[in-house]
C-alpha cells in the first residue's frame, strides 16, 4: 500500500523503496524489525508528531507517602543505604549515605514531564468562596459593565504575579530510562486518596494510532536505515563478478544510505524538531 497502516504494510513499503521485489534486498526479517524499532524510537524522541502532550492523574496511596518520607521522619520504608569507604590516617573510614524512595513509577510511554500541579492547597490566593477571585466577582462584577475589561485584566495579572512569587512549583526530577518521577516535597502534606495531575509528553503507539506508519519522515528515515544495513552486508562482496558481467558494489549502497541519513537527520533538526524554549521568540 502507498499509505501503510500496519507494521507489515510499512515493512513492505520500505522494501519497495529499495527496489523489491525486482531486486532482492539482503536484509533478514529480524534485522528489519530492529531497524523499524530504532526508527520509531528516533521518531518518538525527536519528532513533534511522535508525542502527545497529555495530563495523567494518579491517586496517592499510604504506601507512597511512607516511601516518600525521608530519613529522620516517622516512616523509613524504602530507605536505601549506600556505603563509601576512604582511608584516613591509615585507617579505613566508612561513610553511609541514605536515599529515600520518594518517586512514583511512571508508564513507559511517558518520555518527558513538564510539571506536577499544586496538590496541597498552598495557593497564596486561597480557594473557595474566600478567594480573591471569588470576592472580585462578588463585589465588582455583579452585573455587566461594572468594571472595565482592562482593569479586570490588570488585576488578574497582578494576582497571577503574586501567586507565582509566593507559591513555588513543586520540585521534580524525571529520567525516561528509569520511568520514575521523583518528587522532592514534604510528603507529610499529602493524604492517601489525594490526586496528582502530571503534565507530561507520551509517545504515540503506532498500533493504536495507525497513521504513524504513514508519516513521511518515518518512511524516508526507515528506508535510509535499511539501505545502510543492506550496503553494510554487501561490502564484503565488493567487486565480485556476477553472471552477465554485473559487479557488486556494496560500499556505494552503504555510502548512499549514510548520506541520506545525514540529510534526513538535518531535516529533522530544522523542520520536525521543537526548538529549545530559549530559542522561541
Amino acid at each position: 500500500m502507498a499509505q501503510p497502516a500496519s507494521r507489515s504494510d510499512f515493512k513492505n513499503y520500505c522494501l519497495r523503496q529499495l527496489g523489491a521485489p525486482v531486486l532482492e534486498i539482503n536484509v533478514a526479517d529480524k534485522q528489519i524489525d530492529d531497524i523499524i524499532d530504532d526508527a520509531l524510537q528516533y521518531f518518538h524522541e525527536r519528532h513533534f508528531d511522535g508525542v502527545l502532550r497529555t495530563y495523567l492523574k494518579y491517586e496517592v496511596t499510604q504506601n507512597d507517602i511512607d516511601r516518600g518520607k525521608g530519613p529522620g521522619q516517622s516512616g523509613v520504608l524504602g530507605i536505601t543505604t549506600t556505603t563509601a569507604t576512604s582511608t584516613i590516617d591509615g585507617a579505613a573510614v566508612q561513610f553511609d549515605w541514605k536515599e529515600n524512595s520518594n518517586y512514583l513509577q511512571v508508564p513507559p510511554a511517558v518520555i518527558g514531564v513538564e510539571k506536577v500541579f499544586h496538590f496541597d492547597g498552598s495557593q497564596s490566593m486561597s480557594s473557595g468562596m474566600f478567594s480573591i477571585k471569588y470576592q472580585l466577582f462578588l463585589n465588582d462584577i455583579y452585573f455587566w459593565g461594572a468594571m472595565e475589561m482592562l482593569t479586570y485584566n490588570m488585576t488578574r495579572t497582578y494576582l497571577s504575579d503574586l501567586e507565582f512569587a509566593l507559591t513555588t512549583q513543586k520540585q521534580i526530577r524525571f529520567n525516561q530510562r528509569m520511568d520514575r518521577l521523583y518528587m522532592d516535597v514534604n510528603w507529610e502534606e499529602l493524604t492517601a486518596g489525594d490526586w496528582l495531575i502530571m503534565d507530561c509528553y507520551r509517545t504515540l503507539d503506532p498500533n493504536d494510532y495507525t497513521r504513524v506508519w504513514n508519516d513521511s519522515f518515518l518512511k524516508k528515515y526507515t528506508a535510509a536505515l535499511l539501505k545502510k544495513q543492506w550496503g553494510q552486508k554487501l561490502i564484503k562482496f565488493n567487486g565480485v563478478k556476477l553472471p552477465g558481467g554485473v559487479e557488486l558494489n556494496g560500499r556505494d549502497i552503504y555510502e548512499d544510505g549514510v548520506k541520506e541519513l545525514e540529510v534526513i537527520q538535518e531535516m529533522m533538526s530544522n523542520t520536525y524538531e521543537l526548538p529549545p524554549l530559549d530559542m522561541i521568540g
